[in-house]
């Protein structure tokens, strides 16, 4: 890619049952476990808990770029966020995410969800995942 602006860097070993992460700046170390729901015992996190923080982190900047793009203001946004691990049926597992975002100085729907949809189209990990996984993002409770 051409005039990258940022590359994070990070080491795994283990794995995601047993395994420990760290990043080569030592910010995030995080102990690597199955969630409970798998056999785990919940003394760490797991690499979807990694990938909804990350995801909901970067659509609020997302959210940010096409409100200043917009002359609006949003207010204090929250991002409630879920990515679910799920069998695919052949022996392999697939994601799904789902974005529940509220803004609150937003009170007009269709406008929300227009910001909400924007933002979707702005954010990379959004991009990143365009067509690859199922996606469903709500603005103020209303489906987008």
């Amino acid at each position: 890619m051409p005039n990258p602006i940022y590359t994070a860097k990070a080491t795994v070993s283990g794995g995601r049952a047993e395994g420990h992460g760290r990043t080569d700046d030592g910010n995030l170390d995080v102990q690597l476990r199955l969630p409970k729901e798998m056999g785990g015992e919940e003394q760490g996190t797991n690499p979807e808990q990694l990938f909804a923080v990350g995801w909901a982190a970067c659509f609020e900047g997302a959210l940010g770029a096409v409100s200043r793009r917009e002359k609006v203001e949003l207010g204090e946004v929250s991002i409630n966020s879920a990515v679910t691990l799920s069998p695919n049926g052949s022996g392999g597992f697939v994601l799904s995410a789902e974005l529940d975002v509220t803004l609150p100085d937003i009170s007009d729907a269709e406008q929300a969800k227009s910001i909400v949809a924007a933002a979707h189209q702005v954010c990379p990990y959004s991009n990143a995942t365009r067509g690859n996984i199922e996606v469903a993002l709500t603005a103020n409770g209303e489906a987008v």
